[in-house]
C-alpha cells in the first residue's frame, strides 16, 4: 500500500456514525463499541459530495485490493491504513455446478482467496486500521473460527496487542493460526458468545477494545466492499438472488449497505438482489424467527453444528439481518451438517474450489431452493465460498465418506 496512485485521491467521505436502531449520531472522532440503547453503529458518508470526484472508471488505475474503494471507507489517515492486500477476490462462473443444478447463471465469490484464507480479513482490515487510528494499543476478539487468525494477522502487522477467546473445539488450524501471528489465546469451555460475554465482563480492567462482530462500527465497512466487488464485476448491476452464509450476518447487512451507497452515487439502480440467509439446522436462530414472522431472534440453545462459523447462538444484530431478508424479498434456510459437508467434494470435482463447510451450506441451500421452485433456472445467482477448506482438514477428514 505504498503507490500514490493506490488511493488517489486519498481522502474519505466519512461523515458520522449513526446508530442503526435509534438514529442517534456520533463524531467519527470517538472510540466508540455498540450506541448507548445497545444497538449497532454505522459509518454514514457525505455521497453527494463523493459524486463530484468519485467515478466508475478511477477504480481501473487503483491497487487490486479493497482499498480501492478508499472514498466509501472510514479511515481518516494513510499512516494508520493497515492491510495484506484483502478484497478484490474473483467472482468465478460455476459453469458445472451450474449445469448439474440446472441454473442459467451461477456465481461463486470465492473470499477463501483473501490473506488468512477467509472473508474475515476485509472487515479486520478496517476495524485494525481505525482502532489504530483512534489509539488502541490493546484488542480482544470472540471467534468461532476464523475471525481469530485474521485479527492476530491485522493486529501483529498494526503493532496492536491481541486477545483471542476461542471455543475449546474451534479447527485447530485457527487455534494454531492466532498463535503463530502472537496473539495471546483463550481457549474457552462453550461457544462464542460465552467468549464474548468473557471480553465484556474484563475488558475494562485489561482496558482492551473489543472488537466483536458488530460490536464496533468498522467490520461491516470492510464487509460491504464485497458488495462493490459484485456490482462492479458484474458491469455495475447486480445478481436476481445472493446466498450467504450467516452467524454474526455483518457481510449481508454490509453488502445492503453497499448497494444502497452504489444506487445513491449512481452506479446502480434501484433493484436488488433477493438475500438468502443460510444457517445450520444445529444453530438457526434467524431462520426460525424468519418463520416465525417476529422481528428479533431468539437465543439458540446448545448451538451445534460443524460449520463453525455458523455457530452463533444470537446476533447483536439480528434485527438488522430480519429486515433485510424481508426487504429484499428473500428468505432464510437451514440446512443439515450432512448436506453442507456432502457438497464439499461435489463442488471441488466441479469447480476446483476447496469449499469450508459455510460455504457448502449455501450450495446446499440453493439445492433446495431450486427444488422448491423459490429460486428459478432463470435466475442469476452468487453464492459465497467464504473461507479455504485448507482451514478444516481435521472436521473434513473425520467427515463420513
Amino acid at each position: 500500500m505504498t503507490s500514490a496512485r493506490t488511493l488517489n485521491p486519498p481522502v474519505s467521505f466519512a461523515r458520522q456514525i449513526v446508530c442503526a436502531r435509534c438514529q442517534r449520531q456520533f463524531e467519527l472522532s470517538k472510540l466508540l463499541n455498540l450506541c448507548p440503547c445497545g444497538s449497532p453503529l454505522m459509518v454514514r458518508y457525505d455521497l453527494d459530495r463523493a459524486k463530484d470526484t468519485l467515478t466508475k472508471s478511477i477504480l481501473s488505475d487503483r491497487v487490486p485490493s479493497l482499498w480501492r474503494y478508499r472514498e466509501l471507507l472510514p479511515l481518516q489517515s494513510e499512516a494508520n491504513l493497515v492491510s495484506l492486500g484483502e478484497g478484490n477476490t474473483p467472482l468465478l462462473d460455476a459453469k458445472k455446478l451450474g449445469a448439474e443444478l440446472s441454473i442459467r447463471q451461477l456465481w461463486i465469490k470465492d473470499e477463501g482467496q483473501n490473506p488468512t484464507g477467509s472473508f474475515k480479513d476485509r472487515g479486520l482490515s478496517l476495524a485494525i486500521s481505525r482502532a489504530k487510528e483512534l489509539g488502541v494499543t490493546k484488542a480482544a476478539i470472540p471467534s468461532a473460527g476464523n475471525a481469530g487468525g485474521s485479527f492476530a494477522a491485522y493486529a501483529a502487522r498494526a503493532g496492536i496487542e491481541a486477545h483471542v477467546f476461542m471455543p475449546r473445539d474451534t479447527p485447530i488450524a485457527n487455534q494454531i493460526e492466532a498463535e503463530q501471528y502472537g496473539a495471546r489465546l483463550t481457549l474457552v469451555d462453550g461457544l462464542i458468545n460465552d467468549c464474548g460475554r468473557i471480553i465484556a465482563e474484563r475488558r475494562a480492567a485489561e482496558g482492551w477494545f473489543d472488537v466483536s462482530t458488530l460490536k464496533e462500527p468498522y467490520r461491516v465497512e470492510g464487509k460491504k466492499t464485497m458488495g462493490y466487488e459484485i456490482a462492479e464485476q458484474l458491469g455495475w448491476r447486480v445478481p436476481d438472488v445472493i446466498i450467504y452464509p450467516t452467524g454474526g450476518g455483518t457481510g449481508l447487512i454490509g453488502m445492503w449497505k453497499a448497494f444502497g451507497e452504489l444506487e445513491e452515487l449512481g452506479w446502480i439502480g434501484s433493484a436488488r438482489p433477493r438475500m438468502v440467509s443460510v444457517q445450520a439446522s444445529g444453530c438457526a436462530p434467524i431462520v426460525k424467527a424468519f418463520e416465525e414472522g417476529k422481528p428479533a431472534a431468539e437465543l439458540w440453545q446448545n448451538a451445534n453444528t460443524v460449520a463453525s462459523g455458523l455457530r452463533v447462538p444470537q446476533a447483536v444484530a439480528d434485527f438488522l439481518i430480519l429486515q433485510i431478508i424481508r426487504k429484499s424479498r428473500g428468505t432464510a434456510v437451514s440446512v443439515s451438517d450432512e448436506a453442507m459437508l456432502a457438497e464439499i467434494p461435489r463442488v471441488g470435482k466441479s469447480e476446483g474450489i476447496f469449499f469450508c463447510p459455510e460455504g457448502a451450506a449455501c450450495v446446499a441451500a440453493l439445492r433446495r431452493l431450486l427444488e422448491d421452485g423459490w429460486i428459478k433456472p432463470t435466475d442469476e445467482v452468487v453464492i459465497f465460498n467464504t473461507a479455504s477448506g485448507l482451514k478444516y482438514l481435521d472436521l473434513i477428514q473425520k467427515a463420513p465418506h
